[in-house]
């Protein structure tokens, strides 16, 4: 038997565990919440994504449509709830980690919002959030940072195969370079370390 929780955490219920039934029951609530997105009805979208949450806290694609949901909708403070509440329950949850990036962005959290998608890119090096991440980075005149980051992008680039991406990042890191000059880590280091190493061998590698 689930028994919901009287107090709401970033608009949403928790729930005892999830069973079977709820399980099946989620789900279709989740594939409910897609459809009215799609028709672009969005709070009743909101209700199914939380009626889901409500049957199973652990559903992980409910946090996530939710929390996107608040975010296109531009309500940030919501959305950073409901993806605090999901990686509470669901702590293997990473995406949970850049949707809350992107809503403290939004606030205006900044330090926050670059830490949390730099720690959400260690488990889940991806290009779409580092080319964000590289923007973030521009956006606060981090130039050195940005440069790291899309060179990061060209070794992704190159390892997917995507040639578009590739042309793109490489341009971005030859006018970085010009940009950031000597204080570029790779073309002008100052010691043997092993981190400026590594960030060679990326960069070699890259191209």
């Amino acid at each position: 038997m689930l028994v919901a929780l009287a107090l709401p955490v970033g608009g949403v219920l928790v729930a005892h565990p999830r069973t079977a039934t709820a399980m099946s029951s989620s789900d279709e609530l989740v594939r409910q919440a897609r459809a009215r997105e799609a028709a672009h009805e969005d709070d009743v979208a909101a209700r199914r994504y939380n009626e889901a949450l409500r049957l199973d806290p652990t559903h992980g694609d409910a946090y996530l449509g939710l929390g996107a949901l608040r975010i296109r909708g531009g309500d940030f403070r919501e959305a950073e709830r409901v993806y605090s509440v999901a990686l509470e329950h669901v702590p293997s949850l990473r995406r949970a980690m850049a949707g809350r990036a992107r809503a403290r962005w939004a606030l205006g959290q900044r330090d926050a919002a670059v830490a949390e998608m730099e720690l959400y890119l260690t488990y889940e090096p991806n290009i779409a959030s580092l080319r964000e991440l590289a923007d973030w980075y521009g956006d606060d005149g981090k130039a050195p940072a940005q440069l790291s980051a899309w060179r990061r992008v060209v070794v992704l680039a190159v390892d997917a195969g995507d040639a578009a991406i590739l042309r793109e990042a490489r341009i971005k890191v030859r006018a970085l370079q010009i940009l950031v000059g000597p204080a570029d880590p790779v073309a002008a280091p100052i010691d043997p370390s092993p981190t400026r190493r590594a960030i060679a061998a990326l960069a070699k590698r890259g191209g």
